[in-house]
């Protein structure tokens, strides 16, 4: 199943997940090493990686008993080059 711009969207828009994803950029990280930067609970952390996964941002394996996220940087790409397109349409029609 293909993820709609909106999940995308929706997961984007919450200041935290964003700074995951920009966490993200350097490289695959362990979730207690994501935590490490918020001071947030765990299972407020966790919702938030489980929005990511949703709108198929990050992607997450197992390591024996930690998980590691990955930042899906080609849908996080599709996505902003898909609303700068609107933007583009949008300025066209004006």
């Amino acid at each position: 199943m293909e993820v709609s711009i909106k999940t995308v969207f929706e997961a984007l828009s919450h200041p935290v997940r964003r700074r995951i994803l920009t966490l993200l950029q350097a490289g695959p990280m362990r979730a207690g090493a994501l935590a490490d930067h918020f001071d947030l609970t765990k299972p407020t952390l966790s919702v938030h990686f489980a929005r990511l996964k949703e709108a198929e941002l990050i992607t997450v394996e197992r390591k024996g008993t930690s998980l590691v996220y990955h930042l899906n940087a080609s849908l996080l790409e599709q996505s902003v080059a898909a609303l700068l397109g609107l933007k583009d349409r949008h300025d066209e029609e004006e």
